[in-house]
């Protein structure tokens, strides 16, 4: 027999008839566009689903900062894009972080802003150069979204060992993402949206004014489908120019008189450390095994793990004791090019994807644009 048919008449009535609007995936994205189409269409019946009893992907395992790129990371950038588009993805990404911070406010995501710096080893004097050489440039081409120069040059005054140059950035900030999330929920909750876990969406398909949702057990109507589930969206858009990066990050117990607070990135933004509160969160790597690191499965791998706590042992905590308490890994989505998916894919479709590992920075923009998309 048909699951559909087991659900009671208030069952099926309440939850899944008469659905305007179904969003697969309940990670930032996806809670955005909730909020944005809800306050937009009001009276509209919202229905967001996701697979896992939490956010699956990234949403939930990020490391919390609040960043749009370091220097050397930008510069990476400019190797493969015009100006015009690396300016566009930097704003991109700090209107993204204001636009979260007015949807759920500083304190409820615990906003704290120590300043955000880029430190470089000691074998790393041609990176930290070219740094310095395009340093002015940089700001300049900044200038106009910040209103002040974003990059300079900082002492080393973090105890930090084998580290020649710092470059400092006072707009960085760290959030505690699981309040973030927490706060995301809670306001789609409380505009109406009807939020369901551990419900997987196997496969869809178009009809003229509506969409078909396939679950495990039963099947029901919609009259429009948002995808927002960033690296696994590959399940329904095959052709999409969407690859899975892992990252993997792991926090420490707590430590007496850490001597520093602020988020810190090494190398383009491969490596990347903060505070949280007196503890040191540490993630990145996946640089060393790219090939392994391009993959839709959870999991941890003894050579990026070594070189994190290395990184720990060797120049941030040199001199200091500290203990490991917990070790992740989440899923990001990245493409050829370092730019959203925001597009209506078919008549009654939509999607919100592939947020390039600033899914914090950028998620909410996302998902307001997604919803003025539709509005038009």
């Amino acid at each position: 027999m048909n699951f559909y048919n087991n659900l009671s008449f208030w069952e099926k009535n309440s939850w899944f008839s008469s659905v305007d609007y179904t969003i697969v995936g309940c990670g930032i994205v996806g809670l955005s566009t909730s909020i944005f189409l809800k306050e937009k269409f009001p009276n509209s019946k919202i229905l967001l689903l996701e697979r896992g009893i939490l956010p699956s992907g990234a949403s939930t395992k990020n490391a919390g900062f609040a960043c749009f790129g370091s220097l050397s990371e930008i510069l990476s950038d400019l190797d493969n894009q015009t100006p015009e588009d690396a300016y566009n993805l930097v704003k991109m990404r700090w209107e993204g972080l204001q636009l979260l911070k007015n949807i759920i406010g500083e304190k409820e995501m615990d906003f704290q802003n120590h300043g955000g710096y880029e430190i470089f080893t000691d074998n790393e004097h041609t990176l930290a150069e070219k740094c310095f050489e395009n340093l002015n440039t940089i700001n300049e081409l900044l200038f106009p979204i910040f209103k002040q120069k974003v990059f300079s040059e900082a002492q080393n005054n973090f105890s930090f060992k084998k580290v020649s140059y710092t470059i400092k950035n006072p707009f960085e900030a760290q959030i505690d993402t699981g309040k973030m999330m927490q706060s995301l929920l809670k306001k789609a909750q409380s505009l109406g949206v009807t939020t369901l876990f551990a419900v997987e969406v196997l496969n869809f398909e178009e009809n003229q004014n509506s969409a078909k949702i396939h679950l495990q057990d039963f099947d029901f109507q919609t009259n429009k489908l948002i995808i927002t589930t960033n690296a696994f969206a590959k399940k329904w858009f095959k052709d999409a120019d969407i690859s899975p990066a892992r990252a993997q990050v792991l926090i420490t117990k707590p430590i007496e008189n850490l001597p520093f607070k602020g988020t810190f990135h090494l190398q383009e933004g491969f490596y990347y450390f903060r505070n949280f509160e007196d503890r040191i969160l540490i993630g990145g790597g996946r640089n060393l095994d790219f090939n392994t690191e391009e993959t839709e499965n959870f999991g941890l791998t003894e050579n990026i793990q070594n070189k994190l706590e290395s990184l720990l042992k060797e120049v941030i905590l040199p001199k200091t004791k500290f203990e490991i308490e917990h070790r992740w890994s989440g899923i990001m989505a990245i493409g050829k090019v370092k730019k959203p998916i925001i597009k209506q894919v078919s008549e009654n479709v939509f999607c919100g994807v592939r947020l390039g590992g600033m899914g914090v920075a950028i998620g909410s923009l996302v998902g307001k644009n997604l919803v003025e998309m539709m509005a038009d």
